[in-house]
């Protein structure tokens, strides 16, 4: 019971603090069915500050551009990571995957993946005499994914994702588990190895259009939720100064291309009428209106942009070192960090970990969260 308490506590201390910011400054928060999917699930992404689609490829790739297994220079790969959530409230809430992927021949490759986010365990009741109701909420996706080069430095991609989310009881009736899937387009760009004055170095592009498909329902006469479609964009350059010392610099602008919500009857606030209209939009339509329906024009577009810089810095290929930055405007979230983070590989084994440092206003679920992965590669070796 203390458990569920503070977990309640502190869920309602993030809902209300968001919704007194938009009820105050007229804010418009994007909000989706299963936003789990837009945090990093492995140590070394998030330790470049949630980030990366135009990172060099690792096992990871699914999450982020699984157009990058087609230049993998291992002709197997797998992987797991586990991240804490709310580590510093609760100790049974995690978010997992697991990934895999493998070269088919020198253009390309396929890869499979499963990320889970489990709730915990919470106990429900409606008054305090009652018998606690014990549910386990949680949430998961696999993915499945097959990337081509079209040259020797382009490769696309397209992935399947199966979405399901059982969030347990309301009101002491089970919700059911509600699924749709989602697809993915994606695009890498991986330049050749260019010599400049003192150092080589190499660019890269990455871009993803993620969670294509239908809304998420949880009952017949339930509201449909959007699912997280959203575009991410980025670039980075490899300074590689010698054999043994290589620096990456990366940025990436992540939107997401769901509708804005807004106040349609005029009262000068969303009420649930307002929500009513909003959900008349269909999925493949609200990617299309995301882009201008922002009520303050093309100021308020911008500021539904997310934006990660980050680095990451190899010695001998052995041992990294990584840090980043997160920043969301304060008028369409909450979400700014600094992130730290390190990389062990020792033959085929590759170890990351990062930490998270929240800079908002109102505390990260991840704050204070140590984060791990652990991958293998295997198999023949591909010189790209």
């Amino acid at each position: 019971m203390k458990k569920t308490t503070i977990l309640l506590i502190a869920t309602i201390f993030l809902v209300d603090f968001s919704i007194f910011a938009q009820e105050d400054s007229g804010d418009r928060v994007i909000t989706t069915a299963v936003p789990f999917l837009l945090v990093a699930a492995d140590a070394r992404a998030a330790g470049m500050g949630d980030q990366g689609v135009a990172t060099s490829p690792d096992v990871f790739s699914q999450q982020w551009n699984p157009a990058k297994y087609a230049f993998a220079t291992s002709e197997n790969g797998v992987s797991v990571s586990y991240t804490p959530y709310l580590s510093e409230i609760v100790n049974d809430i995690f978010l997992g995957s697991l990934n895999y992927f493998h070269k088919i021949d020198d253009r390309s490759a396929a890869a499979a993946s499963l990320r889970y986010f489990s709730l915990g365990s919470i106990e429900t009741r409606e008054i305090f005499e009652q018998m606690p109701i014990l549910v386990n909420p949680n949430e998961l996706t696999f993915d499945i994914s097959y990337s081509l080069k079209l040259s020797d430095h382009i490769s696309m991609a397209v992935a399947g994702r199966y979405l399901r989310s059982d969030l347990g009881l309301q009101d002491n009736e089970d919700l059911g588990a509600a699924s749709t899937f989602g697809v993915d387009v994606a695009a890498y760009y991986q330049s050749a190895n260019l010599t400049f004055g003192g150092f080589d170095g190499q660019w890269r592009l990455g871009a993803n259009i993620a969670n294509i498909g239908p809304k998420m329902k949880y009952d017949d006469a339930g509201q449909e939720n959007f699912i997280p479609t959203n575009l991410k964009l980025g670039g980075g350059f490899d300074f590689i100064f010698d054999v043994d010392n290589k620096l990456g610099t990366y940025v990436e602008f992540n939107k997401l291309l769901v509708p804005t919500p807004q106040d349609f009857n005029g009262d000068g606030q969303i009420t649930a009428e307002d929500d009513l209209i909003y959900n008349e939009t269909s999925s493949i339509g609200g990617i299309f209106e995301s882009f201008g329906d922002a009520p303050d024009g093309f100021s308020e577009e911008l500021k539904e942009v997310t934006v990660a810089v980050g680095a990451e810095y190899w010695y001998q290929e052995k041992f990294a070192l990584r840090a980043g930055y997160f920043n969301e405007s304060d008028q369409k979230g909450f979400r700014k960090f600094f992130a730290l983070g390190a990389g062990f590989a020792y033959e085929s084994v590759v170890i990351d970990a990062s930490y998270l440092f929240s800079t908002s206003t109102v505390p990260s679920p991840l704050e204070g969260t140590l984060r791990f992965g652990l991958s293998y590669n295997f198999g023949d070796t591909f010189n790209n």
